[in-house]
């Protein structure tokens, strides 16, 4: 079964953990429902920390700050942890010291996209390599090890990310989405529904459904 005319969005950021999950539960429950679209799935940048410093901060004195302290931040991690774990997804909070900035990662995926090509692959590498791996996404060199990873040319993407291109552009979606009234990630719109968060795959299923038959 095909949504021929539907359109899956996903507005998401990469230090999102939730992201991860709802993009993960979005494509589970795409297999569990036999649907399949017409066209990929298209990602939304939406930056948590547009003021981020290019270099990131490490991570500790950066959660320790916005959530008052650094245990309750763990608190939060470990019930991201098992959330993850239930759907077949690996959080290591142990190996992740810094808090990125994600801009150049969301280029990257633009890059992608306006190319015609299918991101989620790449999306997905960048989540894990993140997440599970402790790597700093935020590092240019680090984004272009972990595309050549996904079967992209490195030496064309290190000099993608060292240029300007996709900035201007990166940044006029995430102000038009915010404009749109998407006040936090993730955001996943699938023809005229929208589920906020990382929503369990059944009720994915469930809209899904909806939207084949509409």
């Amino acid at each position: 079964m095909s949504l021929h005319s539907s359109k899956i969005q996903v507005t998401y950021d990469f230090i999102c953990p939730w992201c991860w999950i709802g993009e993960e539960n979005l494509e589970r429950a795409l297999a569990a429902s036999g649907f399949s679209t017409d066209r990929p799935i298209s990602f939304l940048p939406y930056q948590l920390n547009p003021d981020m410093p290019v270099r990131g901060m490490d991570r500790k004195a950066y959660r320790s700050g916005k959530f008052g302290s650094w245990a309750r931040s763990q608190a939060m991690d470990a019930q991201v942890t098992h959330a993850g774990k239930a759907v077949g997804l690996e959080f290591d909070y142990e190996r992740v010291e810094k808090t990125p900035n994600t801009l150049a990662a969301h280029r990257l995926v633009w890059r992608e996209q306006q190319a015609g090509r299918d991101a989620s692959l790449l999306v997905k590498a960048i989540f894990k390599a993140y997440f599970s791996e402790g790597r700093d996404i935020g590092d240019l060199t680090v984004l272009a090890d972990i595309a050549a990873e996904t079967g992209l040319d490195r030496e064309v993407i290190v000099d993608f990310l060292k240029a300007d291109e996709g900035t201007a552009e990166v940044l006029k979606l995430e102000a038009q989405t915010k404009a749109s009234g998407v006040r936090s990630v993730p955001s996943i719109q699938i023809a005229d529904d929208v589920i906020s968060g990382a929503q369990p795959i059944e009720i994915m299923i469930q809209i899904l459904k909806r939207s084949q038959a509409a």
